[in-house]
This record gives C-alpha cells, structure tokens and sequence, in this order.
C-alpha cells in the first residue's frame, strides 16, 4: 500500500497511523520492531535537523530497503520543512511525504508558499505526498516549563474552519496540520492542554483531506482516541520517544562505568524507545 493508501485506511476505521521522528539507528530499530510486531504500519520522520544528522539520502536507502526487501509498511517523511529548497533535497532524496511548516507566517504567506511547494512537489513525483500546517504550536521538541509564546492554545487562537478551507482549497495540500491545542514539547510542570475535539470534528467535515496532529507528546490517551474518532488520521509523537532514549541511556552510563561500545550502551535506549512506540501504536490503533 502507498502511505496514502494506509492512512484513508485509518481514516475509515477512526484510528491514526503514528508517526515517529528519529535521529539515529538505535530509535529507528526501536520503531520498525515495534510496528514489525504489532503488524501496523508507521512513518518515520525527520526534521531539518535530524536530516542533517542522520543523513536524508540515507535515510530514504533504509526505508526502501525496509518496504521492498522485507514488505514492512514503513514510510519516510521530511518533517517541519522551512524552505522549497530542502522540501528539493527531500523530494529527490526519495521520501513518501514532505511537510512544508509556514505556520508562523501571515495566511497569506503561508498560502503562496505552500502552493509553490505542492506545485513543484506534483510536478517531480504526484505520489508524494504534500503536507503543511496552520496554526502556530511551537518548533522545538523539548521540554518546557511554560507554554512556548505565541502558541495557539486559546479557543479564539486555534485554526478556524474558514481558514482551513481556504488553505487547502488555495494550496492543494494532500494533507492538513490544524491548531487545535496541541503544542510541540511535552511540559514538566502542567499537564498539556486539552485538544478541541470539535474542532478537528468540524474541520475535517469542512475539508475532507487527512488531517494530522503535530506535538502529540504529553497529550493524554483519551485526547488521542477522542481525535482519531474526530478525524485525525497521522499523529506525531517525538519528545516522549527521545526523553525515553535520554534516561535510558543516563542509567546505561551510570550502570557500566568503563564501558565505551556505543551499541551496547545505547541498547537500553533502544528498549525504552520500544516501549514507548508500542504503548502509542496500540493506543492509537485501538487495539
């Protein structure tokens, strides 16, 4: 199946596909073993700066490889993408998705540019899929102790859904990033707000595309089900999988002293990247 294809399947059973970010081996097999088990699908993402780390190209060689050697329904996507030229690198790279982020630019900004995106993106390759957001939540995947400033948590500050059905129809984005009380991060002090569960109900009625949550770290079990039901058919978890990765490797570090072999200290971060995947695939395929 493309990635298209398996998220309009999500989409008519009300469950989400997740979607994890990685920035090295050890969470990617972390990731495609838990989904490998559950026999789910999931997507891999990588922001700009995870690309630059982990590498694009190489990236897209390992999900190929994954997809066409051993039938594992995995995709790759170019997460938070800020300029058509990196959305450029993405797209010949080989990724199934790309996300071009304008949410912090003026409507109508975040309109023209996202069109160029889609227009160039169709052009190279139809069948990748184009996403992009509306709405500001925040960029960094870190955690906080105040909600990120300018963030969209406010009712009268998410995505209307005028604005929503304009974008799409201006854009032709093949999939839809909405403000609807999420915020990237995960807070250390307060719970997460509550998402806008008829919100995302009456945008998704207004713009029938996929619609996909950003910033799902910290956000509570019966959110996630409450806005698969809604309508969310992708949904992003990063923070919580890398304060996984973290503190299992601080008690790795701590538990072996005079170790020096990076794979058998990031063992432990593998495992604790396991169980968090697991935990959230299940929850989100309401299994």
């Amino acid at each position: 199946m493309t990635l298209l294809e398996t998220i309009k399947e999500a989409e008519v059973k009300g469950i989400a596909v997740g979607h994890f970010n990685i920035s090295d081996t050890a969470a990617l097999k972390a990731i495609v073993r838990a989904a490998t088990e559950l026999q789910l699908p999931v997507v891999i993402g990588l922001s700009e700066g995870e690309r630059n780390f982990f590498g694009i190209e190489e990236a897209a060689l390992i999900m190929r490889n994954l997809r066409e050697k051993h039938g594992l329904p995995v995709y790759l996507n170019a997460d938070h993408t800020y300029s058509l030229e990196n959305i450029k690198r993405a797209v010949e790279a080989g990724c199934d998705a790309v996300i071009f982020d304008g949410a912090k630019l003026p409507l109508e900004e975040n309109i023209r540019q996202t069109k160029e995106v889609v227009q160039y993106v169709k052009s190279v390759n139809p069948g990748i899929l184009v996403e992009a957001e509306l709405g500001y939540i925040g960029t960094s995947s870190e955690l906080f102790t105040e909600t990120p400033i300018g963030a969209a948590v406010k009712e009268e500050d998410l995505t209307t859904v005028e604005d929503a059905v304009r974008f799409v129809k201006e854009t032709g984005v093949d999939m839809f990033a909405p403000a609807v009380g999420n915020i990237h991060g995960m807070s250390v002090s307060v719970s997460n707000p509550d998402l806008n569960i008829a919100r995302i109900r009456a945008i998704k009625d207004a713009v029938l595309i996929p619609l996909v949550l950003h910033g799902g770290s910290g956000i509570k079990d019966s959110d996630f089900v409450s806005a698969a039901s809604a309508g969310i058919s992708l949904i992003h978890i990063n923070t919580e999988i890398r304060l996984a990765w973290r503190e299992a490797l601080q008690k790795s570090l701590a538990s072996n002293p005079n170790e020096v072999a990076p794979y058998k200290l990031l063992l432990a971060s593998e495992a604790a990247v396991y169980e968090a995947v697991s935990e959230r695939l299940k929850l989100f395929a309401k299994l």
